[in-house]
C-alpha cells in the first residue's frame, strides 16, 4: 500500500465482495459510507440500490470531496458531505430517516499515501503534515515542535504500540532543539537512528508514522464518537460494516459490539454486571479477512478485518 508501485490499488476498495455480501437486503433506504475515498465502495452499493435509495458520502480529504461532487452529478441518489465521520445525527437529521446501512473502511488511503505532500509516508519525503483535513488542525511537524517529551512518549506507546517510544522522544526533542523537523525523510531518518534496522519486513519508522497520525486526526475519538451515535442513528435491522486495518482499531469495533449484544464479560459468579448494557446489535458471523485472490492483487487488504452488526429492537 505505501510504496511507489501501488497506484493500481488506488480504485481498489478493500473486501468489496465481502462488504457486499454484507450489506443489508434493503435496498430502498438511507446508506452511509463514512470513508467515501474515491468512491469505489459507494459505486459498488449504488449499482444495487433501488431508485429510491439515498446514500451520503463523508470524508475530509478535500479531493475526495471533488471525487464525491462529480459523483453525485452522475447519480442524483448521491450526495457528498465534507466531515468527519462522526456526524450521523446530523445526517439522519438532514435527510429525515434513519440509516439502514453504515460503512467505515477506516485508516489511510492509498491516493493519501501516494502524495507526497500530504505528509503520510516515510518512503516518501514530504511536508510532515498527516493531516485527514488539510485545511483545519494542527500539522505533525507543528505538534512534534511544541508537544513535551512525555507527550511524545505516550503518543507513540499509547497509538503505535511502540517499546522505545521514550528514546524517540528524547531523540526528537533534542533534534528539534538544533533544527526544526519538517519533512518526512527528518522524522523517518531520526526514528530509524534510534530504532536500527527494526523488524525485517517493516520499516522502523512504521508504528510511530501510524501514531502520530491516528493522534493528529483524533482517529480513535472519531471512531468511538461514531459507533456510539450508530447505535441511535440505524434503524432496526440497520447493519454496522466496519473494515479495520489495525488492532487498535479492531479492539474499539470488537468491543463495542460485544459490549451491545449481551456478550460483555460476566462479574462475578458468572452473574451479569449491574450496569450492563441492553441488547441492541447482534454480530453478524465472526471477523472476516481478504481471501486469497485478494491478498494477491491488493497489498492492502493483507491487515484488513472486517466485522458487521446488526441493530435490534
Amino acid at each position: 500500500m505505501a510504496n511507489s508501485d501501488n497506484r493500481q490499488y488506488e480504485h481498489q476498495p478493500v473486501m468489496l465482495e465481502e462488504v457486499l455480501e454484507m450489506w443489508p437486503t434493503r435496498t430502498d433506504g438511507l446508506y452511509v459510507d463514512g470513508t467515501f475515498g474515491r468512491g469505489g465502495h459507494s459505486r459498488a452499493l449504488l449499482a444495487r440500490l433501488d431508485a429510491g435509495a439515498r446514500l451520503v458520502g463523508v470524508d475530509r480529504d478535500p479531493e475526495a470531496v471533488l471525487e464525491g461532487e462529480k459523483l453525485a452529478l452522475e447519480d442524483t441518489r448521491f450526495r457528498i458531505r465534507r466531515a468527519r465521520f462522526d456526524c450521523l445525527p446530523e445526517l439522519v437529521a438532514e435527510e429525515h430517516r434513519q440509516i439502514d446501512g453504515l460503512l467505515l473502511d477506516l485508516g489511510v488511503s492509498s491516493p493519501q499515501l501516494d502524495d507526497a505532500e500530504r505528509g503520510f509516508s516515510f518512503l516518501r519525503d514530504g511536508p510532515l503534515d498527516m493531516r485527514m483535513d488539510p485545511d483545519s488542525g494542527e500539522s505533525v511537524a507543528d505538534w512534534l515542535a511544541r508537544a513535551r517529551e512525555k507527550q511524545i512518549a505516550d503518543v507513540l506507546y499509547q497509538y503505535g504500540d511502540e517499546r522505545k517510544s521514550r528514546r524517540i522522544a528524547r531523540a526528537i526533542c533534542e533534534r528539534r532543539d538544533q533544527q526544526p523537523i519538517r519533512t518526512t525523510a527528518q522524522l523517518a531518518g531520526l526514528i530509524q537512528s534510534v530504532m536500527g534496522r527494526g523488524e525485517p519486513g517493516k520499516h522502523p519508522a512504521t508504528r510511530s508514522f501510524q501514531a502520530l497520525r491516528i493522534h493528529i486526526n483524533g482517529e480513535l475519538d472519531a471512531l468511538r464518537n461514531t459507533l456510539d451515535q450508530a447505535l441511535e442513528t440505524l434503524a432496526i435491522g440497520g447493519r454496522l460494516v466496519v473494515i479495520s486495518f489495525h488492532s487498535l482499531e479492531d479492539r474499539v469495533v470488537k468491543r463495542f459490539i460485544r459490549d451491545h449484544s449481551g456478550q460483555a464479560p460476566k462479574g462475578r459468579g458468572g452473574l451479569p454486571m449491574m450496569d450492563e448494557p441492553p441488547e441492541r446489535l447482534k454480530p453478524l458471523g465472526k471477523a472476516r479477512y481478504a481471501g486469497k485472490d485478494e491478498l494477491r492483487v491488493n497489498v492492502r487488504s493483507r491487515s484488513a478485518v472486517l466485522r458487521v452488526a446488526e441493530k435490534v429492537a
